[in-house]
């Protein structure tokens, strides 16, 4: 493959991050290329396992309607979630009070806060409070813990429903440190639980900031519940930078987005 063809493909693959799907037809037009040339790529790419074919086009990978588990979730993309996690660990300082919620990136942040003076995590996060307390236990956190209770899932180690969202009104935080399931300009940051979401929005309502922490894979999904819209986060933490059609909007709404290295 030449590199001009290697840049169509990017192209193609930068279009689905922003719309989520692409069409034959006018790629064929904004390209400047025959069908054939864009459905030989479109299988290429099918290929490497970066979209699925559909008749007319092609759609970006989803591969399941329904949240994987919290082991699952765990091991998907692992070393990339670790980078996220170092980067937005970098944005806690000392004497902040943090929500911290149930997502496997931002489980990542709590190994990289362990220098980290008199701060204050609230999480509705089982692992999240499993390893807080381990640290607290073997003196490497000296910050306070505090669990949101309420109904526990069992498969995705977490807390939520109407209990754990009246536990999180008596408090507020500096920063807000929140995972998702899905990104995209028009339609903004998305998960696959309503009941999650609805109280990841509370945990937004009571922050000062509002920190996503999100890798590649979520960048031009969109999921069945909408946490809230691109322009209410402050800051995105990645492992990749932002869409490049995305940036004039990011600026324009004062979002910054911080690719993690």
């Amino acid at each position: 493959m030449s590199l001009i063809g290697e840049e169509r493909k990017d192209y193609i693959l930068n279009q689905l991050n922003l719309e989520g799907k692409v069409k034959t037809n006018e790629l064929v037009e904004s390209l400047g290329v025959s069908s054939e040339s864009i459905r030989r790529y479109l299988e290429e790419l099918e290929e490497e396992n970066k979209l699925k074919r559909v008749y007319g086009g092609a759609v970006k990978i989803n591969l399941s309607r329904e949240e994987p588990s919290q082991l699952k979730r765990e091991v998907l993309y692992a070393e990339e979630k670790r980078i996220i996690g170092r980067a937005a660990a970098t944005l806690v300082e000392d004497n902040d009070v943090i929500f911290i919620d149930d997502g496997t990136t931002t489980l990542h942040m709590i190994d990289y806060l362990l220098n980290k003076k008199n701060i204050t995590v609230l999480t509705n996060s089982v692992p999240a409070l499993y390893l807080l307390i381990d640290y607290k236990n073997k003196e490497l956190f000296s910050g306070d813990i505090f669990f949101i209770g309420g109904k526990v899932s069992s498969v995705q180690s977490r807390v939520t429903g109407s209990l754990a969202e009246k536990m999180l009104e008596n408090f507020y935080a500096d920063k807000a440190f929140i995972s998702i399931d899905g990104i995209m300009i028009d339609k903004g940051i998305t998960g696959f639980d309503e009941e999650r979401g609805q109280l990841a929005q509370k945990m937004m309502e009571h922050a000062k900031h509002i920190i996503v922490a999100t890798d590649h894979s979520k960048i031009g999904l969109v999921q069945f519940y909408k946490m809230a819209d691109l322009k209410d986060v402050d800051i995105i933490v990645s492992d990749v930078p932002a869409p490049k059609e995305w940036e004039e909007y990011l600026v324009k709404k004062d979002v910054t987005w911080v690719a993690a290295t």
